[in-house]
């Protein structure tokens, strides 16, 4: 299934459940924050090599927070009526220009504070 086909299939499972106009984004991105927040309690203060390790060995856990989180935002999609995969062919788009991949293998950074290379500090 593409982005469009589960953004349609979330908006029928909410439909079918009496949900469809029966939403509060607040809510709904506090769950994002709650499932980002259950993975980050697997890997926190180690390094990356852990953090690798602790992926790999919790995958199901992984797997499930990804689940999750692409449901609430498909479905935070839905309510406010944007169509999620131009919204990620944009910011793809965007990231190509501001983070090109021969640039980004010389810096080996995504620039923390401007997001990219591109003129907001000189980088």
């Amino acid at each position: 299934m593409n982005i469009k086909e589960l953004q349609d299939k979330i908006k029928e499972f909410d439909t079918a459940r009496g949900w469809k106009d029966n939403w509060n984004i607040k809510d709904l991105l506090l769950n994002i924050t709650e499932e980002g927040g259950e993975l980050w309690d697997l890997i926190k203060w180690v390094d990356d090599e852990k953090q690798k390790q602790i992926i790999s060995e919790k995958k199901e856990e992984v797997l499930n927070y990804i689940g999750d989180t692409l449901f609430l935002l498909l479905k935070i999609a839905n309510q406010t009526k944007v169509d999620s995969e131009k919204a990620l062919q944009d910011t793809l788009q965007e990231y190509e220009k501001r983070m090109p991949a021969d640039k980004m293998k010389e810096v080996k950074h995504a620039n923390k504070l401007a997001g990219g290379v591109d003129d907001k500090d000189g980088n």
